[in-house]
């Protein structure tokens, strides 16, 4: 399962972007999608998932900011990132994620498997 990650950029603080993620070769539309970013010199962490039904979480340090959403109809989940800061400057990426019985997702990536990202910049 490969996925594409694309609209990063370099954004001024207070900015906002959207993040794509296209799955290359299935269909997203019963799986659970998260994304996960990592700062340089740091460990990959979670940011948000999206289950298959739409219901959502995210990590504190984005809450009220962030929105992820999927639209299976173009096979693709986006991340809409808004009130941007510097500590937000990282490579995100998207992949496969857990779910608890509860199906609710959770940001734990099922594998080890990862795209190629896309670079996200907020600087002055």
């Amino acid at each position: 399962l490969q996925f594409v990650e694309s609209g990063g950029g370099l954004v001024q603080p207070g900015g906002s972007l959207r993040l794509s993620c296209v799955a290359s070769e299935f269909t997203l539309d019963y799986y659970h999608i998260g994304w996960f970013r990592q700062a340089p010199g740091k460990e990959r962490e979670g940011v948000s998932c999206i289950n298959y039904d739409g219901d959502t979480m995210y990590a504190d340090s984005v809450k009220g900011r962030f929105t992820v959403s999927r639209d299976n109809a173009k096979n693709t989940v986006f991340l809409e990132m808004n009130n941007l800061k510097p500590e937000d400057t990282a490579v995100y990426y998207c992949t496969l994620v857990a779910i608890t019985p509860q199906h609710v997702c959770v940001l734990t990536p099922v594998d080890d498997v990862w795209g190629p990202g896309t670079q996200v910049t907020v600087s002055s």
